[in-house]
């Protein structure tokens, strides 16, 4: 892998014997025109290919002004300044701490997770190396906004194809009523996967009443569910979204955890409106630790910050803004020119939760049927 004149491009080593004795690798750049040498030393003796990814401490010496530098997360080389008839020598020595070589990788994810890319990587997901990647916390070959499509049959045997979107890496690790620990990314749908209402009626108040959720942490079991987690969307839309669309995808990749959601309502609460009575007052008064695979997106998620929530128990652990938003602010009521709407998570008031309603933020009754569902989840 070479970053050649700030552009990223991928080509793969030819070997051939140089005048000078030892072996130097050849990498073929069609973008620029020209060729890449590339001399291996390993620990001391000359090699005719990079070493198997391992604890070795590096060094990158090149010519023409060019600057080397290696990637222990994808184990490849980054080249800027790549001008014609450059060489580089690298240089591996026996002796980098797990330590340091975690440094690497942390610094490694961290570009990854600020770097917009927007590269095709279904193969990726076709070879199940998208998932090992993710596994073993190297993210090699995934950066924020690469995306991967997959075939859906609808209810008439139609065949459709959905794209998943990166939209952030490792952004809930160490989140969670118990912890979450293992390497994740966060998938998001490009646009909805289809449109539905939050609840039958305009109420963000009790609406399941025959619900009885047991608290995580506690005996207690909570009833007279309401706002987000008593929703319609919560209880019956989404788990038929999971079911419809992302087990068969993603199966045992999709990782439960446990998220503190907002599960209690009161009408005379002030909110984002300044109203705390009447149709339009009210806010969510509570939560809870629930576990779960899929769910709406915050508005912190979105925006980077709360807009139309009602309070802060519609924010719980999902308090961070997504790179890919943040990177890529378009794709936040858009992709590929298409503009859309979709529900968040958030209480608003009495009657409505927030959405994105195409250009701006707002509000909407919970009854209407013409908000998009764009959920998210993690997978490793």
């Amino acid at each position: 892998m070479f970053w050649g004149g700030g552009i990223l491009v991928y080509r793969t080593y030819a070997l051939y014997q140089s005048e000078k004795e030892y072996n130097v690798i050849k990498g073929i750049v069609p973008d620029f025109g020209y060729d890449v040498k590339l001399a291996i030393e390993v620990d001391g003796k000359k090699e005719n290919s990079v070493p198997v990814r391992g604890l070795y401490k590096t060094n990158v010496v090149c010519n023409n002004d060019a600057t080397g530098v290696w990637d222990y997360n994808a184990w490849n080389l980054k080249i800027d300044n790549l001008k014609k008839d450059t060489k580089c020598n690298i240089t591996f020595t026996s002796g980098l701490t797990d330590a340091e070589y975690q440094e690497y990788l942390e610094a490694g994810i961290a570009l990854r997770r600020n770097t917009y890319r927007g590269r095709n990587i279904t193969y990726l997901y076709e070879n199940n190396e998208l998932f090992k990647q993710i596994q073993n916390c190297t993210f090699n070959d995934i950066y924020v906004g690469d995306y991967f499509t997959t075939a859906k049959e609808d209810s008439k045997k139609e065949s459709h194809t959905v794209t998943w979107l990166i939209a952030d890496l490792n952004n809930y690790r160490y989140s969670g009523y118990t912890p979450l620990t293992e390497c994740h990314a966060t998938i998001i749908p490009a646009e909805p996967l289809k449109y539905a209402g939050m609840n039958d009626s305009n109420t963000t108040g009790v609406v399941n009443s025959n619900l009885k959720l047991k608290q995580l942490g506690s005996d207690t079991e909570r009833t007279s569910i309401g706002a987000y987690v008593g929703s319609k969307m919560k209880q019956e839309t989404l788990p038929s979204i999971l079911d419809e669309y992302i087990t068969p995808v993603f199966g045992d990749n999709i990782i439960e955890y446990t998220n503190l959601l907002a599960d209690q309502y009161d009408g005379n609460r002030s909110n984002q409106f300044g109203v705390s009575t009447g149709d339009y007052g009210g806010a969510s008064s509570g939560w809870a630790w629930y576990e779960s695979k899929l769910d709406l997106m915050s508005e912190v998620n979105v925006y980077g910050s709360t807009i139309w929530s009602s309070s802060g128990y519609d924010i719980g652990i999902d308090n961070r803004q997504y790179a890919i938003f943040k990177l890529k602010p378009e794709f936040i009521n858009s992709y590929n020119n298409k503009r859309f709407n979709y529900w968040l998570k958030a209480v608003s008031n009495s009657m409505a939760f927030a959405d994105i309603a195409g250009g701006s933020a707002f509000a909407h009754y919970a009854s209407n049927t013409d908000i998009g569902v764009r959920p998210r989840f993690l997978i490793n």
